[in-house]
C-alpha cells in the first residue's frame, strides 16, 4: 500500500504537468464587437513565444500559449511579454494553481483514475497492446504491473510524462511557474477546475482511452524528441510549425474534440463576454490551444472578434 500511495502522489503532480494541463461567465448581452486589423504574421517580429491580443476602446485580452514543462535552461521570457504581464490587472490561466493544488489532483486520482477492485489495466489489451505496454515501462525501469490499478487515461498520462521527467524536463521550469511568480500580487484566474480537466479523460470511451495509452507506449522513445522539437518551434513563435508537430498526434478525433477543439470554444466564450468588462487580462493556456485548427483564435473569429499578434 505505501508503494501505491507513494506512486499515486508521484502521478498526481505528473498528470498535473500534462492537463495544465472553464466555467462560462454568466450570459450577457454582447455589443456588436469593434473591428480590428488584423496584422500578418510576416510582419511580426519572431523573436520569441507567440502572444496575441483581442481589444477593444476600454479592454485588452492578451493570450499567451504555453508549455507546462521545460528543461531547466530554456529562456523565452522576454521585455514583450513581460511589458503585457504587467500592464495587466490578473493572470488568467487553465486552472488553479495554488498550494492546494496537490491535494486535490490526489483525491481526484484516487475518485477517477483508479480501476475497480479485481481488474487489472493489462487485463483491458489485446496481446499485441499489452506487449508494447510492457516493452515500454521496461525501458522506463518500471515494473510490468506499476500502472495497473490505474484507468488507461491515467496511465497514458503517465506514459507520456515519465520519459520527460527522466530526461530533464520539469515543472518548477514550466511556463506556468515563471508567470505566477512574475505575477506577484495580480489577481488570479482560471478557465477551467482541475476536477473538469481530470472528467475530460475519464470520460472518454474506453477504447479511446486504451488508444490514447498505447500510442505513448509506442512513442516512449521518441516522446522527449517530440516535444523538443515542438518547444523549438514555440520558443521561435512558429504557431505553424508548432501546430504541424501538434497534429500528427491528433489521429483520434474524439480526443481533439473532447481535449482541444470543444475547450478552444469555450474559452472564446468567456474571453467574448470578459470584453464587456474594461482592463486588462493576460490569458496564459497551453501552446496547444492557440495553433492550428479549430484553435481559440478561430473560435473567436467565429464570434466576431479578431486577434492581433504582437510577437
Amino acid at each position: 500500500m505505501k508503494t501505491l500511495a507513494k506512486l499515486s502522489t508521484n502521478a498526481a503532480a505528473i498528470s498535473a504537468l500534462l492537463l495544465a494541463t472553464p466555467t462560462l461567465a454568466q450570459q450577457q448581452t454582447t455589443p456588436a464587437p469593434v473591428p480590428h486589423t488584423q496584422v500578418p504574421v510576416e510582419q511580426v517580429e519572431l523573436d520569441g513565444p507567440a502572444l496575441w491580443k483581442v481589444a477593444d476602446e476600454d479592454t485588452t485580452i492578451y493570450l499567451f500559449g504555453t508549455v507546462h514543462a521545460l528543461p531547466k535552461d530554456v529562456e523565452w521570457l522576454n521585455g514583450t511579454i513581460s511589458d503585457a504581464l504587467n500592464s495587466s490587472q490578473s493572470l488568467v490561466t487553465e486552472i488553479t494553481m495554488d498550494d492546494s493544488m496537490a491535494t486535490e489532483m490526489q483525491q481526484l486520482v484516487m475518485a477517477k483514475g483508479m480501476l475497480p477492485a479485481g481488474t487489472t489495466l493489462r487485463s483491458m489489451f489485446t496481446e499485441e497492446q499489452k506487449s508494447t505496454y510492457e516493452g515500454a515501462l521496461t525501458k522506463l525501469g518500471l515494473p510490468e504491473a506499476a500502472f495497473d490499478p490505474f484507468e488507461p487515461w491515467y496511465a497514458g498520462m503517465l506514459m507520456s510524462m515519465l520519459p520527460l521527467l527522466q530526461k530533464g524536463y520539469s515543472p518548477e521550469s514550466g511556463v506556468e511557474k515563471v508567470l505566477l511568480t512574475q505575477a506577484d500580487d495580480k489577481e488570479r484566474g482560471s478557465l477551467e477546475t482541475l476536477e473538469f480537466q481530470m472528467s475530460l479523460f475519464d470520460e472518454l470511451p474506453q477504447e479511446s482511452q486504451i488508444a490514447f495509452l498505447i500510442e505513448a507506449a509506442d512513442n516512449v522513445d521518441e516522446i522527449k524528441d517530440q516535444l523538443d522539437a515542438m518547444v523549438k518551434e514555440w520558443i521561435e513563435g512558429n504557431a505553424d510549425g508548432l501546430a504541424e508537430l501538434m497534429n500528427e498526434g491528433l489521429a483520434d478525433k474524439t480526443l481533439a474534440e473532447r481535449l482541444l477543439f470543444m475547450r478552444n470554444r469555450n474559452w472564446a466564450n468567456w474571453i467574448d463576454e470578459r470584453m464587456d468588462e474594461p482592463g486588462t487580462v493576460f490569458i496564459a493556456v497551453g501552446a496547444g490551444h492557440l495553433a492550428g485548427e479549430e484553435s481559440v483564435q478561430e473560435a473567436l473569429e467565429d464570434l466576431g472578434l479578431e486577434t492581433i499578434r504582437v510577437q
